[in-house]
């Protein structure tokens, strides 16, 4: 081994950032069976500073999995549950009037926290969405002209049932951008639920949620993610980025392609899952794991690719594969 290789290894200390995600794995891999591409993603996304989309069918753990995450933060957790009656006020807060000083009075809502997990996000009417495109784009709301910025960290949790869709109303594709990642949370293997059955016997009616401890802080989160906003990439592999992106404006299956924010998105994915494997420099793997859920809530199936069954994850595997890796 060279000094510049020795050198350019030891660039950056990820000791204890790869210490704390495998611990965080550990504990809630312990918990949710078979689902740690899930568990690896949110990762990413929470070092990345992303918001995450989670979707699956009734039962999978989307929001049991939301709320282990919290309990490993030391952060003030908040959960929404999105209702077709739901008002805008009712996410953000309202200004009331107090008798005693004769003056308005901001009252926070819900989504003043650190980690919200906003439930079922697709059952609440457009203007209820709407109320989530400052918070979740610039960290900070504005009501009656004042500004109230959002404590660090900030970082929303949605899940939404793909099946059902009856009184759900449809993300708009501006409300769908701002999420880094749409996570697809699918069934876990026959053997994966067998192990879940069993550790529900062995538990016996006890709350697993009480057995997860806090392992990481504010502090080290905000430490974590300068570190990975450090982490080397050649510029052949962001030339790679772009033209991945790029093939999805002008693709014959696609209504829709990407935008820049997707190829910003998988700059800061593919380091994020770089850091996490200990690496202080990116490599193509990483950006062809974060390319899919990065995009895949961001570009949209032609009318007659959709009704020819092509789904947007064989799009972008078709993608990929046709944009040469960088040597």
């Amino acid at each position: 081994m060279t000094p510049d290789t020795q050198e350019f290894k030891n660039r950056i200390n990820l000791d204890k950032l790869k210490e704390k995600v495998d611990k965080i794995k550990e504990s809630i891999g312990s918990i949710v069976i078979g689902q740690e591409d899930m568990i690896e993603q949110i990762l990413i996304a929470l070092l990345s500073n992303g918001h995450i989309l989670i979707e699956g069918v009734p039962g999978v753990a989307k929001t049991l999995t939301a709320k282990l995450f919290a309990k490993t933060i030391s952060a003030e957790y908040s959960r929404i549950q999105f209702t077709p009656d739901l008002m805008p006020s009712d996410v953000t807060g309202t200004s009331i009037f107090n008798l005693k000083t004769s003056s308005f009075e901001f009252k926070k809502g819900p989504v003043f926290g650190n980690i919200i997990l906003i439930d079922e996000i697709n059952r609440a009417p457009a203007k209820t969405q709407a109320a989530l495109f400052e918070v979740m784009e610039e960290r900070q709301i504005t009501i009656d002209g004042n500004t109230h910025k959002m404590e660090h960290p900030f970082v929303v949790f949605a899940t939404q049932n793909p099946i059902e869709q009856e009184g759900t109303y449809r993300l708009p594709e501006a409300q769908l951008d701002r999420f880094l990642f749409k996570i697809n949370v699918g069934y876990p293997k026959t053997e994966d639920e067998i192990t879940i059955l069993k550790n529900s016997q062995a538990r016996k009616g006890k709350n697993e949620i009480e057995n997860i401890k806090t392992l990481i802080t504010k502090e080290e989160i905000a430490f974590f993610r300068q570190q990975t906003t450090e982490i080397y990439i050649d510029e052949n592999l962001i030339k790679y980025i772009a033209q991945i992106t790029a093939k999805t404006r002008n693709n014959n299956s696609l209504f829709l392609g990407a935008s820049p924010r997707a190829s910003l998105n998988i700059l800061a994915a593919s380091k994020a899952k770089a850091a996490i494997s200990g690496r202080d420099f990116v490599i193509p793997d990483d950006i062809k794991i974060v390319a899919y859920p990065v995009m895949r809530h961001r570009i949209i199936l032609s009318p007659e690719k959709e009704m020819e069954g092509v789904t947007t994850e064989k799009v972008i595997k078709q993608i990929i594969e046709s944009v040469e890796i960088p040597r």
